[in-house]
């Protein structure tokens, strides 16, 4: 039977936390919490169930989930975000699996809840996920905050039935908030990485998205809230792109003075 060492990174997580790491019992040999020095209970959760606490500068998404993962005592990893949860199926699916591994990772469909509805359309599901993983044959990686766990060449991988369940925003105000600090931190991956942004690429980004989400993946079957989140993911869009092009600009015209 493979041992499973379970992983989550976590900043002001005392909302969630603790459902999280319920969903992982009878799941998981271990459990690590990686906190960027939270200011709330985290810490206090995390005690009183008997996980392994470390506290880490937060450097990335990405850097901060591969240094989770060199903590962790067993090959298999599972990572969860602190607002996630397994669900029963999935919790069953593992529990199969783990008597014997075929694959080298295992993806995970995630449902999301918002505003206090679970949102079955757009492209918010079935939004898989790679969270099961033999971690010595692959790495986190992508620009944050966009972070995905990356197989080598030549792994094989093999989706479980169950859902994450994701509690992804409790209001329209903590979606407009995230999505603000969100397209900061993509914009400056964009930009370090040499991205460019013309004067029509943020409105042509914001426009694809809504089409994207609210047409073509059926976002308008979600009635009210659907929209308002596929609105608002666009507008996201839109703001990556618009901060990129500034940051363009300030640097073209610093190299001219």
């Amino acid at each position: 039977m493979a041992k499973i060492s379970a992983v989550i990174i976590t900043f002001n997580e005392e909302k969630y936390l603790g459902r999280c790491i319920d969903s992982l019992e009878g799941i998981a040999d271990e459990i690590i919490v990686v906190d960027s020095y939270s200011t709330d209970n985290t810490r206090e959760v995390c005690v009183s169930r008997g996980v392994k606490f470390f506290s880490h500068v937060f450097e990335g998404y990405v850097e901060q989930k591969n240094y989770a993962v060199t903590l962790a005592t067993f090959q298999w990893v599972l990572s969860l975000d602190a607002d996630e949860a397994l669900s029963g199926e999935l919790r069953n699916s593992i529990l199969r699996i783990r008597e014997n591994p075929e694959y080298d990772g295992y993806i995970f469909n995630r449902l999301n809840r918002y505003c206090g509805r679970w949102i079955k359309h757009s492209r918010w599901y079935p939004d898989r996920h790679l969270r099961l993983f033999d971690s010595t044959k692959g790495k986190w990686t992508g620009p944050n905050p966009h972070d995905r766990y990356c197989l080598n060449p030549g792994c094989r991988t093999k989706r479980l039935k169950g859902d994450i369940l994701h509690i992804f925003y409790d209001s329209l105000e903590e979606h407009i908030e995230k999505v603000n600090r969100f397209s900061s931190i993509s914009a400056g991956e964009y930009f370090k990485s040499g991205r460019k942004a013309g004067p029509f690429t943020a409105h042509l980004h914001m426009v694809w998205s809504f089409v994207r989400s609210y047409i073509l993946n059926a976002g308008f079957l979600d009635g009210y809230y659907g929209y308002a989140g596929c609105m608002i993911t666009a507008v996201g869009s839109f703001l990556k792109y618009s901060k990129l092009r500034i940051m363009m600009k300030s640097q073209e015209k610093n190299t001219q003075s």
